[in-house]
């Protein structure tokens, strides 16, 4: 899923420092709208964090496979919904600091509902929810930093990230 590099930086005033830098595939984050003023969030445990969070659905992206491929996969297999509608709305990096992975964020509707398909390693909860409610879960520390972008993206007139 990632490789690890060391690279050697080296400054105009002829210093240089090693940094470690995550290579990491690129991501897909779905914010799937089941009807006006709603979001769909999956529920599964993050051991990094040691807690159970509610996030967007995502995903990383299969070697070869298209970014609104992958998406619609992703939304897919994690939710069980069928996008009538999938267009993206943005990309940005996770953790520029370390990490070379870029997350494509894609706008889901005209949803059609149908069983999930969980990966082996997934334990996933599906919910629908306003969008106040989904707020309450980033207030109460249970939602992470792509699904607090996606709510920025609903409550700012849904234009591109």
């Amino acid at each position: 899923m990632f490789d690890v590099r060391i690279d050697e930086l080296r400054y105009s005033d002829g210093t240089s420092h090693r940094i470690d830098v995550v290579e990491h595939a690129a991501s897909l984050a779905i914010v799937a709208i089941p009807s006006p003023g709603e979001i769909v969030l999956v529920r599964q445990y993050r051991h990094p964090a040691r807690s159970t969070l509610w996030e967007v659905p995502a995903g990383v992206v299969k070697g070869g496979e298209a970014l609104i491929e992958g998406a619609r996969r992703e939304l897919r297999e994690e939710t069980g919904y069928t996008a009538g509608r999938l267009r993206p709305i943005g990309s940005v990096w996770t953790t520029p600091g370390f990490c070379s992975e870029v997350m494509h964020f894609f706008v889901a509707d005209e949803l059609v509902a149908g069983e999930p398909a969980f990966d082996e390693d997934e334990r996933i909860e599906v919910g629908s929810f306003t969008h106040q409610a989904a707020w309450r879960l980033v207030a109460n520390g249970t939602a992470d930093a792509k699904t607090v972008l996606a709510l920025f993206w609903l409550q700012g007139g849904e234009d591109e990230i």
